[in-house]
């Protein structure tokens, strides 16, 4: 079953792009990493807040703090789509790469989703 793309964009045909299901559970992981608490009007709690630490320095610390700031989030906002197996935070140079491994509760299929965000100054 097809699912709207992220971010919404048009095909090739010009019609709305769509996604498969694999592809749209990591399209909403990724929301989930990159909306701020309070961005969203309807939804004031949702999101995680990670963007938040784009202007701390990439370090252990920041690090741990990611992943149970990641963790938690996806727990409360995607339990209905993922089982979240596990979230592993590093700090690169200046940025924190962010793998979680999850299992679509539908298909039973495991995945992996990464993502880089950009640090400060370290």
């Amino acid at each position: 079953m097809n699912q709207l793309d992220y971010p919404f964009h048009f095909d090739g045909r010009g019609r709305t792009a769509q996604t498969e299901l694999s592809e749209h559970i990591r399209d909403l992981i990724e929301q989930v990493l990159l909306t701020a608490p309070g961005e969203r009007v309807m939804r004031p709690g949702f999101g995680s807040g990670v963007m938040q630490l784009v202007f701390a320095a990439a370090s252990p610390e920041v690090a741990a703090t990611t992943q149970f700031i990641v963790q938690g989030a996806l727990q409360q906002w995607m339990n209905e789509v993922i089982t979240v197996e596990g979230v592993d935070v590093q700090a690169q140079d200046s940025a924190l790469l962010i793998t979680v491994q999850y299992i679509e509760l539908r298909t039973q299929r495991r995945g992996v989703a990464q993502f880089t965000t950009p640090g400060g100054t370290s």
